[in-house]
C-alpha cells in the first residue's frame, strides 16, 4: 500500500479514533486550543481524555524519539490529563521501546496501538506492516557499511575524518562519503566546522542498528557438543580452533555472560573466520542437531563482526556492541541479557 499524504493520514487516524470510541468527528475536535498546543497535528477530545497526536511518516529511531519531545511539550500546555500520542505508519519495536521508556502512548496507521488514559486502555497488536517500503535498502547497516557504524559507535565521543573511517574500517573513501552522506540526511550524524562526524545521539544510532540487524544473514550451523557444562563447551571449541590457526570469538549469551556476569547460559555461540571442514567437526564432537543444539558455529557475512574484540578466558569476545545486536537472535534469557550488557556496556549520555 503506497504511504498516504500527511492529510491523508492525519484522516486515518481520525477514522481510527472514530472506530475505537463511537464518536461523530465533529464531537472530537477540541475548540482553540492553547497556542502551543495547537502546533500539534491533532488534538482530539473523547470523553474525559484529550489526546494530543504528533504524525511522522517514518519510524525511524531518529524520528519517533522526536516525535516524543514534541508531543510531550504539546500535551504539557493542555495541562493535566492531556495524552501524549505518537502515530507513525507502522511502530517497529525500537520504536515500542522508545515509546514505552518515554511513558508516551503510541498508534500506527497499520492497526496496532498502545494507548493509556484515564479509564482507557487500547492495546492492538500483531497486525502486519501495510507500507513497506520498496527500494533505498537501509545500506548504512548492510553488512560491510554497518562496519562505519560499528567504528563510529566504539568511541561515540570521538569525531572521524572520512579518510579516517575509510582507514579504520578498511572501505574506500567514496563508498565511506555514501554512507556519510546517508547517516546525515538521516540526522544521526553531527558534523564539526572542520567535517569530522560523530553520533548526533548514539543511542538512536544503536536502536536503528538493531531494528535492521539480521542475525540469520550469516551462516550458521547448529549442533550439539557433548559436554557437562556450557563452560567445557568453550573450552573446547577454544583449544580446536586455536590449534587449527582459525580465528575466532564469543558472541551471544556466552559473552554477555562473560563480560557482564549477568546469567547462567546453555548456548555457546562462536564466530569464525574460515569454516572447518568434516572432518574437523568430526574430530570437535560436533553433532549437526539443531534441536537441543548447544554450540552455534557463525561464519559471520563481514569480517566487521571482529573489529574491537574483547579479551576473555578462555575465549575472546566480540564487542559488546556485537554481543547486544547478536542477543537479539538468541534463545533463554536473552532479552534480559541484552538490556544488561547495554546497561552497563552501553549507556552513553544523550548529549
Amino acid at each position: 500500500m503506497p504511504l498516504p499524504s500527511g492529510a491523508q493520514a492525519l484522516q486515518r487516524i481520525r477514522k481510527q479514533f472514530v472506530d475505537w470510541f463511537g464518536l461523530p468527528e465533529d464531537r472530537m475536535a477540541v475548540k482553540n486550543p492553547p497556542r502551543r498546543a495547537a502546533q500539534a497535528d491533532l488534538v482530539l477530545k473523547t470523553g474525559s481524555s484529550v489526546f494530543v497526536i504528533e504524525y511522522k511518516g517514518v519510524a525511524e529511531a531518529v524520528h519517533v524519539s522526536a516525535a516524543v519531545e514534541q508531543v510531550k511539550h504539546y500535551a504539557v500546555a493542555l495541562g493535566r490529563g492531556a495524552v501524549p500520542v505518537v502515530a507513525v505508519p507502522y511502530m517497529g519495536d525500537v520504536g515500542r521501546s522508545i515509546c514505552e521508556r518515554a511513558e508516551v502512548s503510541w498508534m500506527d496507521l497499520s492497526g496496532n496501538a498502545a494507548i493509556a488514559a484515564s479509564g482507557v486502555r487500547i492495546v492492538v497488536s500483531g497486525r502486519p506492516n501495510l507500507f513497506k517500503r520498496r527500494g533505498r535498502p537501509s545500506t548504512v547497516f548492510a553488512p560491510k557499511s554497518s562496519r562505519v557504524v560499528r567504528q563510529l559507535l566504539l568511541d561515540p565521543t570521538k569525531r572521524y575524518t572520512q579518510r579516517e573511517l575509510a582507514s579504520a574500517t578498511r572501505l574506500d573513501e567514496g563508498f565511506i562519503s555514501r554512507i556519510v552522506r546517508r547517516l546525515e540526511s538521516d540526522q544521526l550524524l553531527d558534523r564539526d566546522e572542520s567535517g569530522a562526524v560523530k553520533p548526533a545521539n548514539p543511542n538512536l544510532l544503536l536502536d536503528d542498528w538493531r531494528a535492521s540487524y539480521d542475525f540469520s544473514k550469516h551462516t550458521v550451523l547448529k549442533g550439539h557438543l557433548a559436554a557437562r557444562s556450557a563452560e567445557e563447551v568453550i573450552e573446547r571449541v577454544h583449544k580446536s580452533l586455536s590449534k587449527r590457526k582459525v580465528d575466532h570469538a564469543l558472541t551471544g549469551l556466552a559473552a554477555a555472560w562473560l563480560l557482564t556476569g549477568f546469567a547462567g547460559f546453555r548456548l555457546v555461540t562462536v564466530y569464525w573466520r574460515e569454516p572447518l571442514g568434516a572432518k574437523d567437526l568430526s574430530e570437535l564432537g560436533f553433532s549437526d542437531e539443531q534441536r537441543g543444539a548447544n554450540l552455534w558455529l557463525v561464519q559471520p557475512n563481514d569480517d566487521g563482526v571482529f573489529d574491537g574484540t574483547r579479551p576473555g578466558k578462555p575465549m575472546r569476545c566480540v564487542h559488546p556492541l556485537q554481543v547486544y545486536l547478536d542477543l537479539k537472535a538468541q534463545p533463554e534469557r536473552a532479552t534480559e541479557a541484552a538490556a544488561e550488557l547495554r546497561k552497563r556496556l552501553l549507556a552513553w549520555s544523550a548529549k
